[in-house]
């Protein structure tokens, strides 16, 4: 493998990546190791494959506050020969030696590039208010943005969170958990449990609650499992890319809840409809909500009758989501990293 090739498979994994860029990030920790500590070999990938993790995460809670979540296989998928195999990291790391961090820098521009693209998402939110926020304006931020369009998915199930929380919220729902009252010899039986799990005693055989709905967390899984659950027995599942019969079939089979409600795109409806008939499995899926719902549940609750109670709350819960799912790096903090390592020195037109 030549540099331009080793060059086009590192921008391959860059391109892929989401907004937090863990595996680029893990490749340019190899190649500081390998540069400055020279205690490994990039072609044994037995001397860096598990530490490297641990590199990577020095930098990520540095400058992101978290880790990856992944599981280890997935992780170790950037190994894999249509990524960055050993031999394509021993030609980087040869390029990078030769630049002294050429390649390194590269990487951390990169990230620096894809946070700010992000932060003009937030912007968007802090700069905007319910009179002037237009959803299909924020959408197209991040569609038109490359770096940041495989993060796409997160940013709907943060609009549709802020939304159904909010709505929920303004509506006071509350639920209550109850027990038949003939069989209270079970639970006297099982107070201790009763009372840790379901918080009903002898003495007290109901409990109201306020209902939340809430987001599963920040995870870098696509299309695995829910998305937002409910206390009152709700799943939601969002979907803004074309469902395909096995993504249909992770929907229902990673969710165990009675009643389902999916989030996709119009176009996607009939598509959805008819692949849950064809399983059996449309009596699960309580309702399907589309984006041209969105839109319009927005412009109700930013613009309509009671946007005075709604809208504030709504744009409130997408910034602080947006934030939460994507901690803006401190970019002093992150220059000077860049500094103290050499980077702002390089010039070297292949790695620009």
């Amino acid at each position: 493998m030549n540099l331009e090739e080793a060059k086009k498979a590192l921008d391959k994994v860059i391109d892929k990546a989401r907004v937090h860029l863990y595996k680029p990030i893990q490749i340019a920790e190899i190649l500081y190791r390998d540069r400055v500590e020279q205690d490994i070999k990039l072609l044994d990938i037995t001397t860096y494959r598990n530490q490297s993790k641990k590199w990577r995460d020095i930098i990520c809670i540095q400058f992101l506050g978290r880790t990856s979540t992944s599981s280890a296989r997935y992780q170790d998928d950037i190994f894999n020969e249509n990524a960055i195999p050993p031999t394509t990291l021993e030609v980087l790391g040869k390029e990078n030696r030769n630049t002294n961090g050429g390649v390194e820098a590269y990487i951390y521009r990169k990230f620096l590039q894809r946070f700010s693209q992000m932060s003009t998402g937030l912007d968007y939110c802090i700069t905007h208010n319910k009179s002037d926020f237009e959803l299909n304006e924020f959408l197209a931020l991040f569609w038109r943005e490359p770096g940041l369009r495989r993060s796409i998915d997160k940013i709907y199930e943060i609009i549709v969170y802020a939304l159904f929380s909010a709505l929920v919220e303004a509506l006071e729902v509350s639920i209550e958990i109850s027990m038949n009252f003939e069989k209270i010899d079970i639970l006297r039986e099982f107070e201790d449990f009763a009372k840790s799990v379901i918080q009903l005693t002898p003495e007290q055989t109901t409990v109201k609650l306020k209902a939340r709905i809430n987001r599963v967390g920040v995870t870098n899984a696509a299309d695995r499992g829910l998305d937002m659950w409910a206390n009152f027995g709700l799943a939601i599942q969002i979907k803004h890319l074309s469902l395909t019969e096995e993504r249909a079939e992770n929907i229902v089979s990673s969710v165990s809840a009675d009643r389902i409600v999916i989030v996709c795109k119009a176009a996607e409806q009939k598509i959805i409809v008819s692949l849950l008939n064809q399983m059996g499995w449309k009596s699960k899926i309580q309702s399907i909500v589309t984006e041209v719902d969105l839109l319009n549940w927005y412009e109700k609750a930013l613009r309509g009758k009671f946007s005075n109670s709604l809208g504030d709350t709504v744009l409130q819960k997408l910034a602080d989501e947006i934030q939460l799912e994507f901690p803006t790096t401190d970019k002093r903090e992150f220059l000077q990293f860049i500094e103290k390592r050499g980077y702002t020195t390089l010039v070297n037109n292949v790695w620009m």
